[in-house]
């Protein structure tokens, strides 16, 4: 055999044509085979590319529904005139004193006002609007004068008010704000029309009788017509002449149209203008008083874009994670694929072109197909929440710009997904990745640094704002609107925020440390906890999304819950929980006479056993003074009080405002029989308290009010307590500034200390309750003020509704019934529950793409397993530990970062706010038990048979 040594051939090489340097590939021949590559691998790995286009176009379509939903809830200039005036020009009304400079907003005649002084206020001028408009008008001008207001009407069910206009609104000029729907237009001054749903509740039909309540006219109802403002199911009337309804009048110009000269004529004269003509074409320069309602038209829709903005970020947050996650597990899978075309001269940018430009493909996919799916939804949800109003909804409104930017939006979360794995790719080793070989990736040594660093420093700016914040609470020296008191929040909020980015920064480590514990727990948990921190790429972007999701659970709910307690602390009960309360009202400046009061109090309790109240209870109280001081017998009647003790009045020099919380302290004084006594107060006395409180004892809600067991009882003259001789139980006299103007204190005609029987209950009208013979023997002279009403089962929302309507219409000329039921302050429940499944689902999504995505990189590993004896239930135990671990890494993460903020928040707030009114329970289940339901799912999903894999060798 000749061998050959490899210096004695020569290779002649091929002569070059020319002498220039050899051509390279160009950039955009890269870029295109790139996204050829891109485009053919999100093709080939389907599944994968199905769950980054899932997780892409999910938001894109809440997104796209709510910009959908949004701008279709805002009429075009053209929807709003026809809604406004139907086919006529303008509309006209009055409503400033005639040349005091009155101004109106082009487009919005509500928006109306005077001059600004120098300090930005303003202020009515003396004089009175025009009766009517007509004569500032030109002569001739044919007007049509609508009036809106309310009228009682008598209705199946008894005597109820409804919406109502008066004048002819069926004129054929104003369709469009007023269309005829069935029937024929009035011909008659005793002609009316009715909404549909106005036959209904009125119990007619066409052809029948609708009778006025309040001035006895009948009219026939003719037809029936649609006021495009008024739902389907609002119930109105429509009469013929404006004069028989009292409300808003307008006067409508079929032919007379107003430009803006005529306009700002008008408005010297007081009187408003809306124009077709203005509204269409607005005026580019108007007053600055009028501009302003622009800006208070923008400050309006300031909250909702902030929502919109939030909430996009958030979602592109996890979504970029869980995409980041599912593409990090695709470039691994394509390692083999990017290193033959490396070996065959693809440079490394060229490789994370291709993966980069997957996460492009992906996005434009997602985001079509979500700004699709949003259009459709929002379709959806309009036709499911239209109420027949031209206002809810003023059309199908498309907005191409905004979704055209929502689909960029897409694109860029789709790319910014796949950055993280194409940088990845770079580092790889061809060699290494044609053989097959998959090295666990090592964390970096910085990395945890800087992500502990972030975590203290996030809860020291937390803590420190907090307290920083109550500090300034206490300082009167800084201004109300300073930027200091400003940064507080904001740090309170944004060091969670770097808890949880230090949390996402050191994860691979945490994994690694997490990963020595847990395998001591057995083999299935060192596998999985293992195969965790060696994927650091696919787990930490998974449990950062839980963490994102359960931070804002867990914000959520420990704010909103102290804010509730906090509203509880402060509640005020107008009756008893559960209870009806039913007070007796002057319809004017005089009170209501004992007459009146009794027969008030007989229809009250009429009422509320109508309803359904099991027992009633009629509570007496004393007229105040201001009301019993017209005669001079009333002015030297005995007023009766209990004192209030002076180390519980205010300093007017240090407190310079006060709130009663609906109490009475001038009044405090209830008589209460003692058969009512639990009706009234909810509560039960013992048999031994009952029978003190029928000797002449006292039962006090109001702590304060008892000294030793007893309270202070004195009486004033009628004429004192009205005009201030008498204490008032809310100031200290002794330090009433001399600018008050007040007198001295008179010595009272009487005093007497009464047994105080001191009960337990939250606030509410009653402070200190005294039996009827108590009341006479004191010389309380009570006439009935309100009356409350308990029930065995709660009465139903109609039957409330029923009896405020009813209520309402049972008054007379000089007293009025107001009707309330008592259901107690707002409860957690409302919005907990829906929360706390909110985040639940989320969480159990992320966690769904984080243990797939893991099952399918597991499935050499599986394959492995199985050949060297792994049993079915050593799979399913391990695939329990990755649930465990990825869930139980995010939840807990995302709780210690969401309970910052309502801690900075309570340390801010003083006393008000109260860490212990948290719900530590829930958040604890929360936090352990939805990783262990996740982790029990992950264990009851039996894992797919395993495939034998074969690795190819490169020696």
């Amino acid at each position: 055999m000749t061998g050959v040594r490899q210096a004695d051939i020569v290779v002649n090489p091929q002569p070059r044509l020319t002498d220039a340097p050899r051509r390279r590939g160009g950039g955009w021949s890269r870029w295109r085979v790139a996204a050829r590559l891109a485009r053919r691998q999100t093709w080939r790995a389907k599944g994968a590319s199905a769950l980054v286009v899932m997780l892409v176009a999910l938001p894109i379509a809440a997104m796209s529904a709510y910009s959908v939903w949004a701008m279709s809830s805002v009429g075009t200039a053209e929807e709003q005139v026809t809604v406004e005036l139907g086919e006529t020009q303008a509309w006209v009304a009055t409503a400033g004193v005639p040349g005091a400079g009155f101004w109106q907003a082009p487009t919005q005649p509500e928006w109306n006002g005077y001059p600004f002084t120098e300090d930005g206020s303003w202020e009515i001028p003396d004089g009175t609007p025009l009766d009517d408009p007509l004569d500032v008008l030109p002569p001739g001008t044919e007007t049509l004068e609508i009036t809106h207001g309310q009228v009682f009407a008598e209705t199946f069910g008894g005597t109820g008010a409804l919406e109502a206009w008066g004048g002819e609104a069926w004129d054929p000029r104003l369709a469009g704000r007023f269309d005829l729907l069935d029937g024929e237009r009035p011909d008659g001054p005793r002609e009316a029309m009715v909404t549909e749903a106005a036959l209904e509740r009125l119990g007619i039909e066409i052809g029948g009788t609708l009778s006025l309540a309040d001035a006895g006219t009948h009219f026939t109802v003719v037809g029936t017509l649609d006021a495009a403002t008024l739902p389907d199911s609002a119930a109105a009337v429509f009469l013929p002449d404006p004069a028989q309804v009292t409300g808003e009048r307008r006067w409508y110009l079929p032919a007379l149209a107003l430009g803006w000269d005529d306009v700002l004529a008008l408005n010297e004269e007081g009187v408003v203008v809306y124009s077709r003509e203005v509204v269409l074409d607005p005026p580019t320069v108007t007053t600055v008083e009028a501009a302003s309602a622009r800006d208070a038209w923008l400050n309006g829709i300031w909250m909702t874009v902030t929502v919109l903005a939030v909430a996009g970020v958030f979602a592109a947050y996890v979504a970029v994670m869980l995409a980041g996650a599912a593409f990090a597990v695709s470039a691994r899978r394509q390692q083999r694929a990017l290193a033959v075309a490396a070996s065959v001269g693809a440079r490394p940018r060229d490789l994370s072109r291709t993966i980069a430009l997957q996460g492009t493909v992906l996005g434009v996919v997602g985001g079509g197909i979500g700004v699709a799916a949003g259009i459709g939804i929002a379709a959806l949800v309009m036709q499911l929440t239209a109420t027949g109003s031209a206002t809810r909804f003023w059309g199908f409104h498309v907005p191409w710009p905004l979704l055209a930017g929502v689909f960029a939006f897409a694109v860029l979360v789709g790319t910014a997904s796949a950055l993280v794995p194409a940088r990845s790719v770079t580092r790889s080793d061809t060699i290494s990745a044609l053989r097959g070989a998959r090295r666990p990736q090592t964390p970096r040594a910085s990395r945890p640094i800087w992500g502990s660093l972030l975590l203290i420093v996030g809860v020291a700016l937390t803590l420190a704002s907090g307290i920083a914040a109550a500090g300034l609470n206490t300082m009167d020296d800084v201004a109300p609107d300073s930027p200091l008191r400003a940064l507080p929040p904001f740090g309170i909020v944004i060091g969670p925020i770097l808890v949880q980015v230090g949390v996402l920064i050191s994860g691979g480590w945490l994994l690694w440390w997490t990963a020595r514990g847990l395998s001591k727990l057995g083999l299935s948990a060192k596998i999985a906890s293992r195969d965790a921190a060696a994927n650091a790429s696919r787990t930490v972007p998974a449990f950062a999304a839980i963490a994102a999701t359960v931070f804002i659970g867990v914000f959520a709910v420990g704010q909103l819950s102290m804010q509730t307690a906090n509203t509880a602390r402060g509640w005020f009960y107008q009756a008893p929980l559960g209870s009806l309360a039913i007070d007796i009202e002057p319809t004017g400046m005089e009170a209501v006479t004992a007459t009146d009061a009794a027969r008030a109090a007989d229809a009250a309790a009429g009422l509320a056993e109508a309803t359904g109240a099991d027992h009633v209870a009629v509570i007496g109280r004393q007229l105040n003074a201001w009301f019993n001081g017209g005669t001079a017998d009333a002015r030297q009647a005995e007023f009766v009080m209990a004192l209030l003790p002076a180390e519980h009045l205010l300093d007017p020099t240090v407190v310079d405002s006060f709130s009663t919380m609906g109490q009475s302290p001038q009044n405090p004084l209830s008589v209460v029989a003692p058969r009512d006594l639990e009706t009234a107060l909810g509560t039960a006395l013992s048999p031994g308290d009952l029978a003190a409180y029928r000797e002449g004892a006292a039962l006090v809600a109001d702590p304060r009010f008892v000294t030793d067991g007893t309270i202070d009882i004195a009486a004033w003259t009628v004429a004192d307590a009205g005009e201030g001789r008498a204490p008032d139980n809310v100031w200290d006299p002794n330090k009433r500034p001399a600018a008050w103007g007040m007198p001295d204190i008179s010595d009272p005609l009487w005093a007497e200390e009464l047994d105080a029987l001191v009960v337990d209950l939250p606030r509410q009208p009653i402070s200190i309750a005294i039996s009827p013979e108590t009341a006479t023997r004191l010389g309380v002279v009570t006439q009935p003020d309100s009356a409350i009403g308990s029930f065995t089962a709660p009465p139903s929302t109609a039957d409330l509704d029923r009896l405020i309507e009813q209520a309402a219409n049972a008054g007379a000329a000089d007293w009025a019934l107001a009707a309330r039921y008592e259901s107690g302050p707002p409860s957690d429940a409302a919005w907990i529950v829906p929360l706390l499944a909110t985040v639940a689902v989320l969480v159990l999504g992320a966690s769904a793409v984080a243990l797939g995505l893991a099952r399918y990189e597991r499935r050499p590993d599986d394959a492995t397993l199985s050949a060297v004896g792994g049993t079915p239930g050593l799979r399913r135990r391990i695939g329990f530990w990755q649930g465990l671990v990825i869930a139980g890494f995010g939840t807990l993460a995302g709780t210690a970062a969401g309970i910052l903020p309502p801690i900075g928040f309570a340390i801010q707030s003083g006393h008000d706010l109260r860490i212990a009114d948290i719900p530590w329970a829930v958040l604890a289940a929360l936090t352990i038990g939805l990783p262990l339901a996740i982790a029990a799912t992950s264990w009851l999903v039996p894992p797919r048979h395993p495939d034998l894999t074969r690795r190819t060798a490169i020696t």
